[in-house]
């Protein structure tokens, strides 16, 4: 997995040669502060725990995760280096593979400077750090499920506009999946088989999970999975673009 090796630095290392690292890391730590002190009444609360800070975690990686992802694939289309990328001794997973733990890794740094927030609280009170360590592990392969399914949109448009719109659609409708009000309007004539199926893709459903201090397998298991097929799916999409 040499090649792999050098993608994943090579495409690393291209975001902290431009702004777009920097802005990133700014904005997301600048609303993870607006949404946990003030909407999420961290204060007020008067709770040692940092629910109200994870709470908004799959709304902030909404839109934020796709500004990432819609450059792996579609910038290479739309520059024409995919063509000379597919021309290397690299094989197609170690190309995809590297891009995408490239993203994840930059996306599990700007996580992980938000532990100030997780120093405040065992300053004002004393959580359960487990609890809290879990919702980090959590957030962040979420953040991977997030970033697969942008990598494939990306594979698919060379238009970087169109891949973060595509993205956030979709990455919008697994995370609502799990809704009462989308469950409610297939429980009228679909089988409980089906809606519990429908109920199982929801982010949230397995994000919430993990976030009360369980590590439970099936829902890492979820989003590993939610990774592999997505990626699969970005291999699947460049390959036919290569046979174009």
């Amino acid at each position: 997995m040499k090649g792999m090796g050098i993608i994943f630095k090579r495409e690393l290392t291209s975001y902290f040669a431009t702004p777009l690292a920097y802005v990133f890391i700014v904005i997301f730590l600048m609303l993870t502060g607006v949404f946990t002190f003030y909407l999420g009444s961290f204060y007020e609360a008067r709770q040692a725990d940092l629910t109200a800070f994870f709470t908004f975690h799959p709304w902030l990686y909404l839109f934020l995760i796709p500004a990432i992802s819609m450059r792996l694939w579609a910038e290479e289309r739309k520059t024409g280096t995919l063509e000379l990328l597919l021309t290397l001794p690299i094989l197609l997973k170690e190309a995809v593979l590297g891009k995408f733990l490239a993203a994840w890794v930059f996306s599990g740094i700007a996580l992980l400077l938000t532990f100030p927030i997780w120093i405040t609280v065992n300053y004002l009170g004393n959580p359960d750090n487990g609890v809290i360590f879990a919702s980090y592990i959590g957030s962040w392969m979420m953040a991977g499920g997030f970033l697969a399914i942008g990598s494939c949109m990306s594979a698919m448009t060379n238009n970087q506009v169109i891949a973060f719109i595509v993205t956030v659609v979709v990455c919008f409708l697994f995370v609502v999946a799990g809704f009462p009000l989308v469950l409610d309007a297939f429980r009228g004539w679909a089988p409980q088989m089906l809606v519990d199926a429908i109920a199982s893709l929801s982010f949230l459903t397995h994000f919430d999970a993990i976030s009360r201090g369980v590590l439970d397998l099936r829902d890492l298991l979820y989003f590993i999975v939610m990774i592999l097929a997505w990626l699969i799916a970005t291999a699947v999409a460049i390959d036919m673009k290569k046979a174009d």
